[in-house]
């Protein structure tokens, strides 16, 4: 039986062992990681994947593109896909920093709670991460009013403006640099996205209970102290002071589940492309 053989480029210097291990429960029989991969050496790579398998064998290879930088991965991931013509192609996935998975697992859930997100009013806070960008820019093609919010208006502007051009969509940006600035940004928004780095709570939970219009909140910290005061990582789809809430643990069933079906679907043929909108796609048909 033919091998089914997963390739993984990582843009950091050593290949990430969560994709490795998600990868071998996905269904991949082999992976061979590599490190410190770029546009301009990863050539060969796809090359030694495109031509040693033909006919029904060559689905049984694929490539995964992974890294801590959403900007790097997406330039491997371009450079792979330019190295392809005819039927000198394998299956690929782009899940940098695990952020389509994520965000595709964040924004499905809240947009199955709400049943629609058209003319909703979202902030994604501290969302000039890999995360935060992918979930601003699926709230965006869901019909929300994303605002994307940093720490300096000029990171969270040009996030917002990548966002803006990958996607087609209208992002605001604003900058957020205390305590003070998020809980006022806040105010009039539906749905609240956190997106920060561990270790920092991003809004206390005075700050978010009795905001009237915030229906949906949604934190991607798996690690306390949370993005949200006054939440809990297991929370999915729990009632909180009247809002619906979402924690990164309850998030995370669904990323993980959907991370393993990417990769089992990338063997089903060697056309395959995962990027975030396929991915999203898969979500909610899983959310």
């Amino acid at each position: 039986m033919t091998k089914k053989l997963l390739f993984q480029l990582d843009t950091d210097t050593v290949p990430s062992v969560f994709d490795v291990v998600v990868g071998y429960d996905g269904g991949a029989d082999r992976i061979t990681g590599y490190g410190n991969v770029t546009p301009d050496n990863v050539g060969a790579l796809v090359d030694g994947t495109i031509y040693t398998r033909g006919g029904s064998e060559k689905k049984s290879t694929a490539i995964f593109v992974g890294g801590g930088s959403m900007a790097a991965g997406e330039a491997v991931f371009e450079a792979v896909k330019k190295r392809f013509f005819g039927p000198f192609r394998v299956s690929i996935m782009l899940d940098s920093n695990g952020s389509n998975t994520t965000a595709a697992a964040g924004v499905a859930l809240v947009q199955k709670a709400a049943g629609s997100l058209q003319g909703k009013k979202a902030v994604v806070l501290a969302g000039t991460g890999p995360v935060g960008m992918r979930s601003a820019a699926l709230l965006a093609q869901e019909g929300a009013t994303v605002v994307l919010c940093g720490r300096s208006l000029d990171k969270a502007q040009a996030a917002a403006d990548s966002i803006n051009k990958r996607f087609n969509v209208q992002i605001s940006a604003a900058a957020t640099p205390d305590a003070a600035s998020r809980a006022a940004i806040v105010k009039g928004q539906n749905l609240v996205f956190s997106a920060g780095a561990i270790g920092l709570e991003l809004l206390a939970e005075a700050d978010w209970k009795d905001e009237a219009s915030i229906e949906f909140i949604a934190d991607y910290n798996a690690q306390p102290p949370l993005g949200f005061g006054g939440i809990d990582a297991m929370d999915k789809g729990k009632e909180r002071h009247g809002k619906k809430v979402f924690g990164a643990l309850g998030i995370g069933g669904l990323k993980l589940k959907l991370h393993r079906a990417c990769v089992g679907q990338l063997f089903d043929s060697a056309e395959k492309v995962f990027d975030a909108e396929e991915i999203y796609a898969l979500a909610k048909t899983m959310a």
